[in-house]
């Protein structure tokens, strides 16, 4: 059998044999990926997500490949990066291999952002402990 799949190196839907790999249903994909079900439309709808496989009753069916693809946005999404970032990383995947400097280039920016939100939180971190540590003297 061969079936639209969404690859994760690209992001962009590709026939493939799938007699080995399991389709999920829109719900069991948010349950994997733990996106909201309006969130997976959106992405598909903006391009984040390429273009997901549609049973012959018209419902989607989302493959390993999608939810892995997913699990690159979720880490994206939660560390920060804002979503036309994250399309145009989206962009740069799809475009192939000749765009990877320019992917390495917009991953270790957001690492950098990642890495200045983590010396913040821990600089928040220690004045809430300063404070914990005041209570229980005061105690």
């Amino acid at each position: 059998m061969t079936n639209a799949s969404t690859d994760v190196s690209t992001g962009a839907s590709t026939d493939v044999s799938t007699d080995h790999e399991v389709e999920l249903t829109p719900a069991q994909a948010v349950a994997e990926s733990g996106f909201s079900l309006d969130t997976l439309r959106y992405y598909e709808r903006v391009g984040l997500l390429g273009e997901v496989r549609r049973s012959a009753s018209g419902h989607r069916r989302f493959t390993p490949h999608d939810l892995a693809w997913l699990g690159v946005l979720r880490c994206l999404r939660d560390t920060g990066m804002p979503i036309a970032d994250m399309l145009s990383y989206a962009e740069l995947v799809r475009s192939g291999d000749a765009t990877v400097a320019e992917r390495l280039a917009v991953l270790e920016a957001h690492d950098e952002q990642v890495e200045q939100q983590i010396r913040e939180l821990r600089r928040q971190q220690q004045a809430i402990r300063d404070k914990i540590a005041y209570y229980r003297e005061v105690l």
